[in-house]
């Protein structure tokens, strides 16, 4: 019922503006008297319609959206930027310190500072390619689960923010993380699990440390090209580089 309401409400609208138009095309012809020249610019005014409509619908709205775009793009790496602060940073170097294939990584993401000589997607492709092997005790799994668990209220904000609508990637970045949550949070003892168990968990970590390192690349990236004083902090605490210190040193 209230489609059909709001249907209503735009048909007398525009009949109401149509009759309103007629009415002052009326007025103008019994005050001056000459059609001629009314219809001229009422066939000019309609001429000139087609481009005020491409003017208003396609230059004008694409500028808004690109503008609304650019706002929303802020907002998203606002939050992503939060996600690592608090979390995926500390959860990379987690996931780092568990991968049995984590030198040729290093090799290629430690040096973040020479990024700007690399192209981005070159290093994102090299990863989502490379091969990932977690291989974690028990030890290690308690650390993930503590980490992840005093994070989950904070995790599942984030899950619950409308804006990540809009980030497709990172949201299924947060599902597998917020699952590889789940799963260490149902389980008691690592050290008594059997070998097909440890097995699906390395699968949810590698599900989780692929995802996060490609989101952490191209929030890399847009410090880099926006907020080098960020992006210096970050390379500064690059967990894929096991000699990075926040200390600035040298000159």
């Amino acid at each position: 019922m209230s489609f059909l309401n709001r249907i209503s409400w735009k048909v007398a609208l525009g009949v109401s503006l149509i009759v309103a138009s007629a009415v002052l095309y009326s007025i103008h012809y019994l005050i001056f008297r000459d059609a001629r020249h009314m219809f001229m610019y009422l066939l000019g005014d309609i001429a000139f319609l087609p481009i005020e409509v491409f003017l208003v619908t396609i230059v004008v709205h694409q500028l808004l959206t690109e503008r609304e775009k650019r706002v929303m793009l802020k907002k998203l790496n606002m939050v992503i930027g939060a996600f690592f602060s608090e979390v995926g940073t500390r959860l990379l170097k987690g996931f780092v310190a568990v991968d049995a294939a984590a030198g040729d990584k290093r090799e290629k993401l430690a040096a973040a500072g020479a990024w700007p000589e690399r192209n981005i997607k070159e290093l994102v492709r090299y990863f989502k390619a490379c091969e990932c092997m977690p291989r974690p005790d028990a030890g290690r799994l308690e650390e993930l689960k503590a980490l992840l668990a005093a994070k989950r209220v904070f995790l599942l904000g984030l899950l619950e923010n409308p804006n990540l609508l809009e980030h497709e990637s990172f949201t299924e970045m947060l599902w597998a993380v917020f699952h590889l949550t789940e799963e260490l949070e149902a389980r008691e003892d690592f050290s008594k699990l059997p070998a097909s168990d440890l097995k699906h968990i390395e699968g949810d970590i590698k599900r989780a440390y692929t995802a996060v390192t490609v989101e952490w690349l191209w929030y890399m990236d847009h410090l880099r090209s926006n907020y080098p004083y960020l992006f210096s902090l970050a390379v500064r605490t690059n967990p894929f580089d096991s000699t990075a210190s926040v200390v600035v040193t040298g000159s």
